[in-house]
C-alpha cells in the first residue's frame, strides 16, 4: 500500500508517534489510508451541510475496511463575492484548491481519496488535484439548492439579480424585491439552477468520476446521503481493484464531459474548467473543438436561467443518466469509458430511460440541433470567445450595433443602471480577463441588470471576463486575447459597429485591418490593478481564457 510509507517498517516508528498522537490505533494503520476530502465551511450555502455528507463518506469506508482520514479543501461563494473585490478571489481559488490537496495527498500516502465538493471552482480544482495525485479517487457532491419559489413559480438566485435591476427600472416594488430576497434560495445546497456548481457536478458524472445522481440528487434529500455511503464503499472496491483517475478521465471522457455538456446547456465556466482538467491529463484542448462537437449534438435541456426548469425536474426525469442514455441513441458517446462503478459508462446507461420529455427532450425532438455553447472568432477574438446559445433570445442570434466601451465592471453598471444603455447597444466590459482583472471575474451584475431593466432580447454584453452560469441574454465572454495584453477588444472605440452572428460562430467589429494596426500601435498596457499578495503572482502566471486560464511558469 502507498500508505506503508508512512505507517511500516522501524524506519517509520517517528510517523507511527505522530499518528498515535492523533489518536490512531494499530487496527486503523493496518488498514488503508482513504483521505477525505472535506469542502465544508460556515459561509457557503452549497457547503454547510457538507459535514453530514463527510460522516456518510467515512461509515462508508470504514464499513469496507478503510480508515477514514478527513482533510479539509477551501470554496468560495460566487453569489456572494459577486459585485465586489472578492470576485477578483473566485477563478484564482481553482488552482489553491488543486494544489493544497494535491500537496495534502502526497504529503500523508493516502492509498486513495474521496473528493467532497459542490460549488464553482471546488469541483473543477479538486478533478484537476484527483489527476495529478492519481490514487483511487471517487466524488460525492454536496447536491443542488431546491428551487424557490415567489407568486406560485419556481425561482432561483439567478430571480433575485434580475430582480434587483427590475427594482432600478421602476418595475418591481421594494416589498416584491425583499419577497425574492427571501424565496428564491429556500435550503441548503448549489444554486439550483443549471448554473456552474450543478454543471460541473454533472460533468463529473459524465466524465465517470462519480456515481449516477452525483450531479443532480437535490443536497436535502436523504438518498444524498446514501450516496455519499456508497462513494464511501465504492472507493474501496476501486483501490482493490487498482482503477485510478487516469484510467477514467481519459480524451474520450472528456469528450463525452463536452457532449453531455451541450446536450445539458452548461454554464460557460465549463469552458473553462474542461480545458484546465484535460491540460491535467495531458490533452491538448483547442476552445473552438467545442463548435465540432455542438454541431452534432442537439441540446436537450432548457434549465434555469435558460428554462423553466429545475435541477430537482432534472433529477425526477432521470438525471444526467437518462441525458446521456439519449445522446447515446445516436452513438454520441464512446460508451467504453471506465466509471467509478468499475464499469463502463454502456454498462451503467443499460435500462435507463428519460422519465419526463419535457425537462430533457428527445434525441428526435431537441431544444435545437446544436449544442448549448458556442465559440466564436473574429477580428475582435481571434482566439475565441464563449457564449451560451441555449439562453440566448432568437432574435439576438445575429445582432449589430453601436460599442458602448467599459474599462470595469463598476461604470458599466451605472450606465445601465443609469438608464444610458438603449436597445441595439452592445455593452464591451474589458480589463477584467485573467491578468486584467486580476482574476477574470463575473459579470453576473451587469448581465442580470439588462436583463431586469428589460433589454434581455436587445442588448448585448461582451467581456474578455467571464459570465456566471445564472447569466443569460447575448453575453459573450473569455474574448481572447484580453485587453490586458493588447487583443483587439482593448482597441476597440465607442460608437464602433460590433456585430454578433452566433449561427456564423463570428464576433467582429468593423474596422479595417489597416485601422486595427493604427490602434495597436498607439495602445499601452496599464498598470497592474494588483501588485502584491496570491493575485499579484497570479497574474504573472495565468494564461488567457482560451487555455483554461491554467497557471503556467514562464
Amino acid at each position: 500500500m502507498r500508505s506503508d510509507s508512512v505507517k511500516t517498517g522501524k524506519q517509520q516508528a517517528p510517523h507511527r508517534s505522530l499518528f498515535n498522537a492523533a489518536g490512531f490505533t494499530k487496527e486503523e494503520l493496518a488498514r488503508p489510508l482513504v483521505g477525505i476530502v472535506s469542502s465544508y465551511n460556515e459561509i457557503v450555502p452549497g457547503h454547510i451541510h457538507l459535514d453530514k455528507i463527510v460522516e456518510a463518506v467515512k461509515l462508508g469506508v470504514a464499513y469496507a475496511g478503510g480508515t477514514p482520514v478527513v482533510f479539509p479543501a477551501i470554496a468560495v461563494c460566487d453569489g456572494i463575492a459577486m459585485g465586489h473585490i472578492g470576485m477578483k478571489y473566485s477563478l484564482v481559488t481553482r488552482d489553491l484548491i488543486a494544489d493544497s490537496t494535491e500537496a495534502m495527498a502526497m504529503a500523508h500516502g493516502f492509498d486513495a481519496l474521496v473528493m467532497v465538493p459542490n460549488c464553482d471552482k471546488n469541483v473543477p480544482g479538486l478533478l484537476m488535484a484527483a489527476a495529478r495525485v492519481n490514487v483511487p479517487t471517487i466524488f460525492v457532491s454536496g447536491g443542488p439548492m431546491l428551487a424557490g419559489k415567489v407568486a406560485g413559480k419556481k425561482t432561483s438566485l439567478s430571480s433575485i439579480f434580475e430582480a434587483v435591476g427590475a427594482n432600478a427600472a421602476g418595475l418591481l416594488d421594494d416589498e416584491g424585491l425583499i419577497e425574492f430576497e427571501n424565496k428564491v434560495c429556500p435550503t441548503c445546497g448549489s444554486c439550483s439552477g443549471m448554473y456552474t456548481a450543478n454543471s460541473m457536478n454533472c460533468l463529473t458524472e459524465a466524465l465517470g468520476m462519480g456515481l449516477p445522481g452525483n450531479g443532480t440528487i437535490p443536497a436535502v434529500y436523504s438518498e444524498r446521503i446514501r450516496l455519499a455511503k456508497k462513494a464511501g464503499m465504492q472507493v474501496m472496491e476501486l483501490l482493490k481493484q487498482g482503477i485510478r483517475p487516469l484510467d477514467i478521465m481519459t480524451k474520450e471522457a472528456v469528450i463525452n464531459a463536452l457532449t453531455v455538456d451541450m446536450a445539458l446547456g452548461c454554464s460557460t465556466n465549463s469552458m473553462l474548467h474542461l480545458p484546465a482538467i484535460a491540460h491535467e491529463i495531458g490533452m491538448d484542448f483547442e476552445m473552438a473543438f467545442a463548435n465540432t462537437i455542438s454541431e452534432k449534438t442537439p441540446n436537450l435541456c432548457h434549465l434555469a436561467p435558460a428554462g423553466p426548469t429545475y435541477m430537482e425536474d432534472l433529477n425526477e426525469a432521470g438525471g444526467v443518466s437518462a441525458v446521456m442514455a439519449q445522446l447515446n441513441m445516436k452513438g454520441l458517446l464512446n460508451t467504453d469509458c471506465l466509471t467509478v462503478t468499475g464499469k463502463t459508462l454502456g454498462e451503467n446507461l443499460k435500462g435507463v430511460v428519460n422519465l419526463d420529455e419535457n425537462v430533457i427532450h428527445p434525441i428526435e425532438k431537441p431544444f435545437s440541433e446544436t449544442g448549448g455553447l458556442a465559440v466564436l472568432k473574429g477580428n475582435l477574438a481571434p482566439d475565441g470567445s464563449v457564449v451560451k446559445r441555449s439562453a440566448v433570445a432568437t432574435e439576438m442570434l445575429t445582432h449589430s450595433g453601436p460599442a458602448r466601451v467599459f474599462d470595469c465592471e463598476e461604470d458599466a453598471i451605472t450606465a445601465i443602471k443609469g438608464g444610458k444603455i438603449i436597445e441595439g447597444d452592445v455593452v464591451i466590459i474589458r480589463y477584467v480577463g485573467p491578468k486584467g482583472g486580476p482574476g477574470m471575474p463575473e459579470m453576473l451584475n451587469p448581465t442580470s441588470a439588462i436583463a431586469g431593466m428589460g433589454l434581455g432580447s436587445s442588448v448585448a454584453l461582451i467581456t474578455d471576463g467571464r459570465f456566471s452560469g445564472a447569466s443569460r441574454g447575448a453575453s459573450i465572454g473569455h474574448v481572447s486575447p484580453e485587453a490586458a495584453v493588447g487583443g483587439p477588444i482593448a482597441l476597440v472605440e465607442e460608437g464602433d459597429l460590433i456585430t454578433v452572428d452566433i449561427p456564423n460562430l463570428s464576433l467582429s467589429v468593423d474596422i479595417s485591418e489597416e485601422e486595427m494596426q493604427k490602434r495597436k500601435a498607439n495602445w499601452q498596457p496599464k498598470e497592474p490593478k494588483v501588485k502584491t499578495g496570491y493575485l499579484a503572482r497570479y497574474e504573472k502566471m495565468v494564461t488567457s481564457g482560451d487555455r483554461g486560464a491554467i497557471l503556467e511558469i514562464k
